[in-house]
């Protein structure tokens, strides 16, 4: 199985390399990608924006042209979503992890914006329950492989429109299963229907922060296997 891994904001390709290995020895050809403007000034990176994103993912299954598995990290989530709903007779299940599929319409969040890009805030930035899992020795390797990322793409609205309800979808969830997950999203009433309409939707707990590609890589490859396992 081809397995196309898109990172969240501020992170490249390399930031799947704990997870990939075991995708690899497990017999499948694993794809990791670098965002289009990750890391660049301003002046590059200004008319980038999520739907840049989601065709570089659409992209990429098209270069493929065969049945591919899409997981997406926490917004990358929105970005592998917009991808299914452009390919969903290519994508044969989506993998969102600390994340869940976008109501159309939104997007994924907003930061603060300096000298035109949005830089990766510092891990203090973050809740504790989303970073308590990274050891100081994670926090110091990590940090320095983030990068910018163009200003619109957190808060471009995300286009949604195609047959992306009938793709399944595992969501990878950080500290919820299902039930937590389902009690917390009823709170988001657009969310909620988006989830709803899938047909085939199901929540696995991790047991980890927001970032197990860095704390529990091997966990989390496991149960990416596991999923793609109950696609083939």
């Amino acid at each position: 199985m081809d397995i196309i891994l898109v990172p969240g904001l501020w992170l490249d390709a390399s930031s799947w390399d704990d997870v990939a290995p075991a995708l690899t020895a497990a017999g499948h050809r694993v794809h990791a990608l670098t965002m289009p403007g990750l890391g660049a000034r301003a002046e590059e990176s200004k008319d980038i924006g999520l739907a840049d994103w989601v065709s570089a993912v659409v992209e990429r299954i098209d270069e493929l042209n065969g049945p591919v598995v899409l997981v997406g990290h926490s917004g990358g989530g929105n970005v592998v979503w917009g991808a299914a709903d452009a390919r969903p007779d290519h994508v044969v299940r989506v993998l969102f992890v600390d994340s869940a599929p976008p109501a159309p319409g939104h997007a994924i969040s907003e930061f603060d914006v300096v000298d035109g890009v949005i830089p990766f805030p510092g891990w203090d930035f973050f809740p504790d329950e989303d970073v308590a899992d990274l050891t100081p020795e994670v926090r110091a390797r990590t940090a320095p492989t983030t990068r910018s990322v163009p200003e619109r793409v957190p808060t471009d609205p995300i286009s949604l429109t195609g047959g992306r309800h009938r793709v399944p979808v595992t969501m990878l969830m950080g500290g919820m299963d299902q039930q937590a997950f389902e009690a917390e999203v009823a709170n988001w009433p657009p969310f909620a229907d988006e989830y709803r309409a899938i047909d085939d939707a199901t929540v696995v707990r991790i047991g980890s922060g927001h970032w197990p590609q860095f704390s529990v890589p091997d966990r989390l490859a496991q149960l990416i296997l596991d999923a793609v396992a109950e696609t083939s």
